[in-house]
This record gives C-alpha cells, sequence and structure tokens, in this order.
C-alpha cells in the first residue's frame, strides 16, 4: 500500500468522487475554494495493489506557529469496499505519511456512522459525531412526497396553494449574493457558527458550471420572502444556507422550496441530498423541519487521531 501525495489528475479525482457520492469537503472543487480565500490543502491517493481504493483531502493550518494540523472532514472517501482491517491500513499510511514536519497532528472524521468495520481501533477519538439527515433523490416524485410526514406534507399543500412563486437564481456572484448578506447578518445576530459565506463563490469558481450551486426563491409579489442554497458536488448536494422572512416563514416558503429543489436535483441527476447537522436543543425547529422530509438520520463517529 503505498499514499501518493502529488501528481494527481483532477478528472480521475472528480469522477471517483462522483461514484461514490461522496460528501462536499471532499471534492476537489472545494479545497480548490479553500486554497482561493487562503486555507491549505493536501490531497492524498491511496492504492493497493496498483488500484486506487482511497481519497482523502486535508484542509491544514498551524497552531501556534508550531504544530502542522490536518483534517480530513468527511473522509476518506473509499472507492472499494474494504473491511475493519483494510480501513485501518490506510488511516495509518494517512497519518504515518503526510506530509508535514513533525509536531503535526492528522485527524479524520469519517463520513459513517460507528461499526467493527470503521477502521478506527488503534485511534483516539477527540470528539464525538455529530447527525445529519440525508434523503435518498433515487425514487420517484410520487414516492419521495409519499414519504413526507403529514405535517409537512400539508405544509408544503398549503404553500402551493399560495401567492408564492419560486425561481432558480443564476449561479454568478451577483445574482445571489443578496443571499449571502443576509445570511451572514443572521448568523451575526443568532450567533451560530458555519463555513465563512466567501467560500460559495469561491467553490461556484472553481467547480465551474451552472449546476456548481442550486439557489432556489420564493417570491411574494416582487419581494424576496426567502431561498435556500445548495452545494453540487458529484451526484450528491448539500444543503448549505436558507433565509426567510416572517412572511415567508407564515407561508412555509421553506417547504414550497425545498421541494422544487428536489425536483431540479433530480432532473440533473443528483442521487442523495445531505441537510446537514439536526440539532434537538436551540436548532429543534430546523430539526423537525428536515425530518420532515422523511430522510434518514446519520450519527457520524466522530473525530479520530
Amino acid at each position: 500500500m503505498r499514499v501518493d501525495w502529488a501528481g494527481h489528475d483532477r478528472h480521475a479525482w472528480d469522477a471517483a468522487h462522483a461514484a461514490a457520492a461522496a460528501a462536499w469537503q471532499q471534492d476537489w472543487a472545494y479545497g480548490a475554494a479553500v486554497e482561493a480565500v487562503g486555507g491549505a490543502v493536501r490531497r492524498a491517493v491511496v492504492v493497493d495493489g496498483g488500484v486506487p481504493v482511497a481519497l482523502a483531502q486535508f484542509t491544514c493550518r498551524r497552531f501556534g506557529g508550531l504544530v502542522a494540523a490536518g483534517l480530513c472532514t468527511f473522509g476518506p472517501v473509499w472507492l472499494t469496499a474494504l473491511d475493519g482491517a483494510g480501513k485501518a491500513a490506510v488511516l495509518a499510511a494517512l497519518k504515518r505519511g503526510f506530509p508535514s514536519p513533525r509536531p503535526r497532528l492528522v485527524a479524520v472524521t469519517p463520513d459513517e456512522p460507528w461499526s467493527e468495520d470503521l477502521g478506527t481501533r488503534r485511534l483516539t477519538r477527540v470528539m464525538t459525531g455529530g447527525a445529519t439527515v440525508r434523503l435518498d433523490l433515487a425514487p420517484d416524485l410520487d414516492t419521495l412526497r409519499a414519504g413526507l410526514r403529514p405535517k409537512w406534507r400539508n405544509r408544503l399543500v398549503s404553500s402551493e396553494k399560495s401567492e408564492l412563486k419560486t425561481a432558480r437564481v443564476g449561479v454568478k456572484e451577483k445574482q445571489y449574493r443578496w443571499l449571502l448578506e443576509r445570511e451572514d447578518a443572521q448568523r451575526g445576530a443568532k450567533g451560530y457558527r458555519a463555513p465563512p459565506a466567501v467560500l460559495v463563490p469561491a467553490y461556484a469558481a472553481a467547480k465551474g458550471g451552472r449546476d456548481a450551486l442550486l439557489i432556489v426563491r420564493a417570491d411574494l409579489g416582487r419581494a424576496a420572502a426567502a431561498a435556500m442554497l445548495f452545494v453540487i458536488h458529484g451526484r450528491a448536494a448539500t444543503y448549505h444556507l436558507g433565509w426567510s422572512d416572517e412572511a415567508g416563514r407564515k407561508l412555509a416558503a421553506h417547504n414550497l422550496i425545498l421541494w422544487n429543489a428536489i425536483k431540479i436535483l433530480k432532473d440533473i441527476g443528483v442521487t442523495a441530498l445531505d441537510l446537514g447537522g439536526v440539532d434537538t436543543g436551540p436548532g429543534a425547529g430546523i430539526a423537525r423541519f428536515k425530518l420532515g422530509t422523511g430522510g434518514d438520520v446519520v450519527i457520524r463517529a466522530g473525530t479520530f487521531i
């Protein structure tokens, strides 16, 4: 087994990442976006017997000017079926060969729940994993609609009968800058943490094409009442941010937007939608909204060093 830390072919990476329907943070363009906003990235392809078995993209930083740290968020991406021993060998090879001088800290956050085949038995868990909601978009629309929880579906029906009109927003930054500004404002007001808004246009530029992002807006008359932004990475998509005014909330605009986004994502070949983290504390209302789609709750195993 060897780990290649340089000389990667982006097209091969993108194809493997797409086939695995892997996380946004493991998309080549995500790494390019991090670099564009001043971050550092390391990419690894793990090869066993001449066959690539895993991809791993690390974001890197230094602490105190001394300790080099690399974090593989929601990875590695497994390209073939491996048992626990096989995954453990990959993780050991990545830690052993990480291309930064010591002292260093190498961490991975697998995009999967705990199991005997996770491969982390010899690592130390330093943080518990968060929960997310994933929606399988492979079924037809009738099946997906039938899978909505009754209250969620009722709100959708009500919103469909309202005066709200939805539209897909273009992916030029000037076309959705207003949404990023409103996200920044509500982030400051509510005090939650999220990736910097500047990462979105950087990702769109690195990814290229109309299908790098999906932004759907709901209008009431001539004014925007709500909007949601999704990042698209291969055959998967991830909900990134959303905003609604009081009128949009009363008319269940996000139910209408998400349902229309599902239709668009299916049309462009996306088969899996990650709706993001769920928190039953301060974010209980958002959690109920996500769970109302009928998606599956996945509790990730955590962060390991």
